[in-house]
């Protein structure tokens, strides 16, 4: 009898430690601790971005800056390679530069953006939303406004709107591309796209990071 009750005492003694690592795992989801965990790797996924944006050669080179490449600009390249492959690259590479010059408007939004994180956000996450998603939905649209009217006046400053149109000039492509009788590439067009590519590359590769490091960091979190 007495090896019975020893038994039993062990096996309730290992569901305890069992419950009670339950218990932690999801107490410290919804800690401060818990919480930095999160911020710290998004905040490494943005310096990440950053450092690529800063970099024309490394904005050029980097994948997830190309997929999200949208696809009316897409479009429009595809047609100048016919016409004027170098242009293509011009453009490119004027974006790449102007890129460059949003890198101190987008980081303090995205900065107090994670820094507004909290144990709702968590939760979701726990619950199979991406903590990049979450950062997403938080900036998107306000990255895009913010940086659009530097992106035009780079991209006024290098010219390359009206490249564009004088080597287009006297077709009827960008009327099919854009739609309606559009006859020119409008700046704010361009500008408009070209920031979108920009936002939407920041996040690509603040995802591509999490993915990367989430197992390692958030661990912790049943992640």
């Amino acid at each position: 009898m007495k090896k019975y009750i020893i038994a039993a005492a062990l096996l309730i003694g290992t569901g305890a430690i069992i419950n009670t690592t339950m218990q932690s795992c999801t107490t410290l989801a919804t800690t401060d601790l818990g919480l930095s965990v999160i911020k710290k790797l998004l905040l490494n996924g943005i310096n990440k971005g950053m450092g690529i944006y800063g970099n024309k050669d490394a904005f050029l080179q980097n994948n997830m800056v190309d997929k999200a490449l949208p696809k009316e600009l897409r479009d429009i390249n595809s047609t100048l390679e016919k016409i004027a492959p170098s242009l293509v690259a011009k453009e490119r590479d004027y974006i790449a530069q102007a890129a460059s010059y949003t890198v101190n408007i987008s980081r303090p939004i995205l900065e107090n953006a994670v820094h507004s994180l909290n144990a709702q956000d968590v939760n979701r996450i726990i619950k199979g939303t991406t903590a990049t998603q979450i950062l997403k939905e938080k900036t998107q649209q306000q990255l895009v406004t913010a940086i659009m009217p530097k992106v035009e006046e780079q991209l006024n400053q290098y010219g390359i709107v009206k490249t564009i149109n004088t080597a287009l000039s006297g077709s009827n492509l960008l009327g099919s591309l854009l739609g309606g009788n559009t006859t020119t590439v409008n700046s704010g067009g361009l500008s408009q796209l070209a920031s979108e590519q920009m936002v939407n590359g920041i996040f690509n590769i603040i995802e591509d990071y999490e993915h990367q490091n989430s197992k390692a960091l958030l661990g912790p979190l049943g992640k």
